[in-house]
């Protein structure tokens, strides 16, 4: 009989500590809140949840790829987060949710419809300031992305979350936001702020009451924001594994997928070589908008 022992074998044996990447309140923040108390009851062992943001993103995601290879240490990011630039840092575990955002909007701006808002930044280029959790994130090239297509000018505000980015959406210091739904949700629904469209190529599980961007008016938008558990590069493969399909059960769980559709998001699936290969695809997207249009992302 062999006596060897993976390492997924005693995986885990202490406490794990996440790291998210941006201020509370945001769609990282959120979605591991949710996941974490469960997962944590699995393993018998607590996650602690650390938020540390900052560089849209890069500073939280820098500490988890400086961190031993291990498993202990866990990133959940994003978009901004990790990047072509630091892609090779990590190794990818799960992938939580890829949902579409929603075109957000307060009362102030006195548009209803993504027609009437394409029509409102022609007739006043670069007034039209939307708000995001930082250069490179999805809230940030979802927009750009937008008014490439549409042909108009907004004004970009980057913030380091879209917790706060929400803040000053609701006192009007800016006027729209490319959000993720689980931000945003609870004041569409309270009728502080108005939805005008979701940026997937097709209505959201989630959200299937609001119409997407590509059937209100600019035909071929798609735009999605993903979040996902990374692990410092290296990690055991055997390890990777045990958290994804950990992670990958949870997300399976009635009322988790019930709570995370509340929220306006999409529980994901999939092994960690399908969350790279998703990765890949993304990131070549984003990365040709960013050429093309000499869009300064740090």
């Amino acid at each position: 009989m062999s006596s060897f022992v993976s390492a997924a074998d005693v995986y885990p044996s202490k406490s794990i500590k996440v790291i998210v990447p941006f201020p509370p309140g945001g769609g990282a923040d959120t979605l591991i809140r949710l996941i974490a108390p469960t997962v944590g009851e699995l393993w018998k062992q607590s996650i602690v949840i650390e938020n540390r943001p900052g560089a849209s993103g890069f500073i939280g995601a820098d500490l988890v790829a400086q961190s031993p290879a291990d498993g202990y240490t866990l990133l959940m990011g994003s978009t901004a987060a990790v990047t072509e630039k630091n892609i090779a840092q990590f190794s990818p575990v799960a992938l939580v949710s890829a949902s579409p955002y929603v075109v957000t909007t307060n009362s102030g701006l006195n548009v209803t419809s993504i027609k009437a808002l394409i029509a409102y930044a022609k007739s006043n280029p670069g007034k039209v300031r939307y708000g995001s959790s930082g250069p490179g994130s999805a809230s940030h090239l979802a927009g750009e992305l937008f008014a490439s297509m549409a042909g108009v000018t907004l004004l970009h505000v980057p913030y380091k979350g879209t917790g706060q980015a929400l803040t000053d959406l609701l006192a009007g210091h800016i006027d729209l936001m490319f959000a993720p739904a689980q931000t945003v949700m609870p004041q569409i629904e309270s009728g502080k702020l108005l939805a005008l469209a979701q940026t997937g190529a097709k209505r959201s599980e989630a959200l299937p009451n609001i119409p997407t961007v590509a059937e209100s008016g600019l035909p071929g938008y798609s735009a999605v924001g993903w979040f996902g558990l990374f692990a410092p590069a290296n990690t055991p493969k055997s390890v990777v594994q045990k958290i994804n399909q950990t992670v990958m059960f949870v997300l399976a769980q009635e009322r988790i997928r019930k709570a995370m559709l509340e929220r306006g998001s999409d529980p994901a699936s999939g092994s960690a070589e399908e969350f790279a290969a998703f990765l890949r695809l993304d990131q070549s997207k984003w990365a040709k908008l960013i050429k093309e249009n000499k869009i300064a992302v740090q």
